[in-house]
This record gives structure tokens, sequence and C-alpha cells, in this order.
């Protein structure tokens, strides 16, 4: 066991509660893998007594593949899963029978719901979001009325809330949040349960404990047995990583740990193995002016290496020029390769900017998801209909109408297609000759293609003398199109699928007709961009868990990072996680404009905690003094 004290101290912990905050890169799942490799062969605990939780599938089989060296096949008699997945496995275990409802049908599930009571002031996105979060909450629906009473729209809610549940109990559904509400209420009411969880699994451990929500903690709560003197319950955690707010996670669960168990013992992983000194600096620097947190000192036996280096640009497409010199001289004169290199976003939209750099210089890239910027959903269903609209009356234009007929959704299947089909055919038209020549005897159906097709009509006839950016707009406002991608809630510019659609839009500006526009998009190489030797692309959030020799955490600007909507500790601890996956080199690049607007003074207010950045902000403050003295005296 290759350890150091405090990692051993963690992994020798027997009986009892421990939480260990652990540091980026300081070896925490290894410690774990190895506490349960010693409960195992040290202290002959039966591999079948311990559960070992995360919060991601990836991460429950990195924790696997770990474990198995260390124990060999005696490892997958451990219980190592993500929460939602060891309760749903329990409630099938207790005899639960039911079906998940997620995604799409979750929406329409609640959309019926919502026109059976007649509310037409609420959305069903809006209303999945206060529903989830008052389950994560452990709050029910005559609570969350109580809660709001007085409060008319709360109050629909909690109605809607009501209705939801009953329905989904009459067709035997559950959503993922029922998965943990009812393993709750489970183990909470039946004593005899709660026993035999807590006899089954004496020893808990739980990986990134910082981003468990309150539900997930009484679940916790419930499985472990504080008084027994022969079990333990695990966690490791960094408040300093804590980033999913959004999802309901609470970091109280972190920093109020002693205060929910008393007699537990903190234990702290402070030795970082991943960055320098540098890197661990600006780290340091900026997670220092959170209030909320846990005091740690980041350490490394790392040696020195290079100072974080601050990068500015005119705007944002010379900000992606200058990432690309970067990467053209990191790979070719200093040795690195190109998937080393990690270009971390704040949010999904900003990868447009550099992916165009890349493709023109033909670097290759790796996108999480494996879609281009022109190639995502939202993106691309706009590019069909510039498509169709630039040649409607083509074997082109026919494949596009079939893309585009029925999003959003008009009520078009597939008869209806293949009756458009045969008409096409029969009086030798193009489709959309055929679409409006052919009799429809739904009304509904025929209201909604004679909308579709008015509109594409006067896009089609304005096309020649109108830029692709304004067809976007049309298109937009036509469609209603926004709230579509919202999937029915209210359109938010910091939503990212309306992000990707604003920037598309913007992107458009720079074409005189559709058929450049198209040309250019179409250039983007899927071999490009979805090689996972390439660089990679990715969110902040995404990255969490990963690192990289090179890293570059693009557009250090005021109002996206931080994020204007965030909290701003939070943001604070978004952008450590960002700083963090860092190993040797660091940059962090901004524009001094960026969709056109000037941010002249206005880059990210966390760089003045670098100290790179202040010496060029001193330097660059003291030019111009010199320069408004000469001018003083040049008038004198």
């Amino acid at each position: 066991m290759n350890l150091n004290k405090e990692q051993k101290e963690a992994a020798r912990f027997l009986h009892g509660i421990c939480s260990v905050v652990a540091v980026p890169g300081s070896g925490k799942t290894r410690t774990m893998m190895e506490r349960i490799a010693l409960l195992v062969n040290d202290h002959k605990v039966p591999p079948e007594r311990i559960l070992g939780l995360t919060f991601t599938r990836n991460a429950a089989e990195e924790m696997r593949h770990r474990l198995k060296p260390l124990l060999g096949a005696v490892a997958n008699k451990v219980l190592l899963s993500t929460i939602h997945s060891f309760c749903h496995l329990l409630l099938r275990n207790e005899g639960h029978l039911f079906e998940i409802l997620q995604g799409g049908e979750q929406i329409s599930f609640l959309r019926s719901i919502i026109k059976k009571l007649r509310y037409k002031d609420l959305i069903p996105g809006d209303l999945l979001r206060q529903i989830s979060l008052a389950k994560s909450n452990l709050l029910s629906a005559e609570e969350l009325k109580e809660i709001y009473s007085g409060d008319p729209k709360m109050e629909r809610i909690a109605k809607v809330y009501e209705v939801y549940e009953l329905e989904k109990k009459k067709k035997m559904l559950m959503d993922f949040d029922d998965l943990l509400v009812e393993t709750y209420r489970l183990l909470l009411t039946n004593d005899a349960m709660r026993e035999k969880y807590r006899s089954t699994f004496r020893h808990v451990l739980v990986d990134e404990y910082q981003d468990t929500n309150p539900a997930q903690l009484e679940i916790l709560r419930l499985l472990i047995d504080e008084e027994s003197s022969d079990a333990s319950f695990w966690v490791c955690a960094d408040d300093w990583q804590s980033i999913y707010a959004f999802t309901g996670a609470s970091i109280g669960n972190v920093l109020n740990f002693k205060g929910m168990f008393p007699r537990s013992k903190m234990l702290i992983l402070s030795v970082n193995y991943r960055s320098t000194p540098q890197i661990l600096k600006a780290c340091q620097n900026l997670i220092d002016h959170n209030t909320r947190k846990i005091e740690k000192v980041l350490r490394t036996v790392n040696a020195d290496g290079e100072e974080v280096k601050i990068m500015a640009a005119p705007d944002e497409k010379a900000e992606a020029e200058m990432i690309v010199n970067e990467i053209i001289d990191l790979t070719g004169r200093r040795g690195y390769q190109l998937h080393d290199i990690a270009v971390l976003l704040r949010s999904n939209f900003q990868s447009r900017m550099v992916e165009e750099a890349f493709l023109q210089h033909e670097i290759p890239y790796y996108i999480e998801n494996g879609l281009n910027f022109y190639k995502r959903f939202e993106v691309k269903v706009l590019l069909d209909y510039l498509r169709f609209i630039n040649d409607p009356l083509s074997s082109e234009g026919d494949e596009s109408l079939r893309e585009i007929i029925n999003t959003p959704n008009r009520y078009i299947g597939r008869s209806f297609m293949d009756e458009l089909d045969e008409y096409a055919e029969r009086e030798t038209l193009h489709l959309y000759e055929a679409l409006k020549k052919m009799f429809i005897p739904l009304p509904y159906v025929r209201k909604n293609v004679r909308e579709l097709t008015a509109l594409l009509d006067t896009l089609i006839e304005d096309a020649p003398k109108t830029g692709p950016s304004e067809l976007i707009y049309l298109l937009r406002n036509g469609l209603k199109y926004d709230w579509y991608i919202a999937e029915g809630d209210v359109p938010i510019p910091d939503d990212s699928k309306i992000a990707n659609i604003n920037e598309l839009q913007m992107s458009a500006n720079r074409f005189k007709d559709i058929k450049s526009l198209l040309d250019y998009t179409e250039s983007f190489k899927d071999e490009l961009s979805s090689n996972k030797e390439g660089v990679s692309v990715m969110t902040i959030h995404k990255a969490k868990g990963l690192e990289f020799p090179v890293v570059f955490v693009i557009n250090m600007l005021q109002g996206i990072v931080p994020n204007k909507n965030g909290d701003i500790e939070e943001e604070r601890r978004i952008a450590f996680v960002g700083l963090s996956r860092a190993m040797q080199v660091l940059y962090l690049t901004y524009s001094h404009t960026y969709a056109g607007r000037e941010r002249s003074s206005d880059p990210s207010s966390w760089m003045r905690y670098n100290r790179e950045y202040a010496k060029k902000r001193e330097r660059k403050e003291m030019a111009s003094a010199r320069e408004r003295a000469g001018a003083i005296n040049k008038k004198e």
C-alpha cells in the first residue's frame, strides 16, 4: 500500500463515522479503494457487507476497475453503484413493480395534466424543475402547498404535483426522483427493512459526497447504524468542488457534517499530485475569496513549473486563433500530443468559435457528446429549414422537407408522409408542391400545414434579398422556435440550447446568402470533431474528475466566468474546478470584445487574483499614467 501519511490514516479508518475532505488530485478514489481492500483482506469483512456509492456510472465503473487489482475476483462481490441505481435495485428487490418515466415522455405526461386542470399559465419544463426540487427536499405536494399558502402560482404547481403523483401511481410509473423518495419512505417506515439493509451493509462508503442532495443524505443516514461499534460510514468530499447546486446538491451536507454527526472524525487529504505549484497557487488565490468553505492549503510534491499564462485578444475570433497558435506550438515545438490538451468552457455555446478555428487549421478535436456545433439538434433543425428555403423544388428540398415537416410537432406521422409521397409520385411533383395541393382530411393537421406553407412561402420569396441571419430570426419568430427548444418553458438567454441558436444567428451574419452559410457548415468533418486523440473540448462540469497536461479556460469575461446569473461562491467553485484540471500548463484567455460588444474593461473579476495578470494591469496602468502625464506636459 504505497500511500502517503494522510491517505494511510484515511484508508485505515475502521469503525465509526469519518469525512475525508480531499483536494483535487489527492488520490481520494485510490484511498477509498485501498480502504475497501483493507476491510476485506486485513479485517476479514465479507465483501458483500460493503457498499460503495458515487454519482455517475463512469465513476462507479472506474471504482470497479481500480478495485479488481486489489481484490481480484472478490472485487465483484462488493456493491459499487450510483445512489440512484442502488435505490432502483433496493426497490426491485423488495417487490416494487414500476417503469421509469423520463425525458420527453415525462414532459408530455405533465403537459396532459396541465391541460386536464386547465392551467394555461404553467409550463412543463418549469413544473418539472419545481417538482424535482421539492422531491430532492422530501416535500410532498401537500407540504409544498402549505409552504406556499397564499401564492396562487405555487398553489397551482402543488396541485399539478398532486395529480402527477396520482396519475403515475395509477400507471405504475416512477421518475428518477421517485427512486430516492420511495427508498427513503421504505427505510423510514419499515423498521425490519431498515435493519435488514443496515445488517447487510456494515460499511458504507460514499465518493463525491459534496454532490448529495437532502433526500440522498437522509437515505444514507437511514442506511447506517451510528451506534454500532463494528460498522462504519466513510465519505470523501471536497467542498471546493461542489458545483451541482442546480441539480439540488447541497454544499451544507459537507460543511455541516460535524454538526450532523458529532462523533465523526474529519481527515484532510491536502497533497495534490496532479498540478504544479504555480497552478495550485492560482487555484488557492481564487477559492480563498469564498467564505463558506473548509479551510485547506493546497500542497504538492511536484516540481516548479511555468507561471499561469494570461492571454488577451481583440475579439473572440482572435482569441480562438490565439489558442490554435499556442496548440500548434505545444504540439510542434514542445512535445505535447493533441490528446494532452483540453479547452474548457463555462457553457456549450462557447465552442463554436474554437471549433471553427480548429476546422480552419485541420486540428482534430473531441467533443464529449460527439456532436460538433452545427450538428446539435437545435442548430441542425434551423439549418435544415434554410436548406429547404434555399432550393425547395429539388431532391435536396424534398429531403429537407422530410426533416422539418414535423419540427416543431404538427401531428404529422408516417402514414401522412406515405400518402404525401404517393401523391407526389403520382402527380410528378416535388414534395412541397404536393403538400400544398393534396387534400388533407384532418382539420387540425390541415390547419398546421397551411400555417407552415404560409410561413415558408414568405421566406422563400424573401430569401434572395434577405441575409441568412435575418432568415434565422424570422424562422425563430414564425415557428415560436425558442419556446419549442426550451421544451415548453419560458426561453431564457442562459439556456444552453437558446445560447446555441443565438450563436448560430450571430455566425450567420458573416455570410451573404444561405448557400455560402450551408457550404461552410457542411465543411465540418466528423473525423475532425469526433477524434478521441484530438484536443478535448468540454464544459467545466463535464471535465470534473478529469486531468490534462495542458488546459485552456477560455472566455474569462465578467458575465461568462463568472456567469452573471450564478451564485458567486458556486461560480468561484466552478472556475476552481476548471483551473485545477491542469497538470503542467494553464492558460486563462479572454477577449476585449465579445459578441460584438465592448468589454475592454471587463475581463473576469477573478483575473485580479492571479499574480501575472495583476502585474500586467499594473504595467498597463503605469503606461497610461505616463501617457496622460505626457499629454499634460505638451499642453503646458
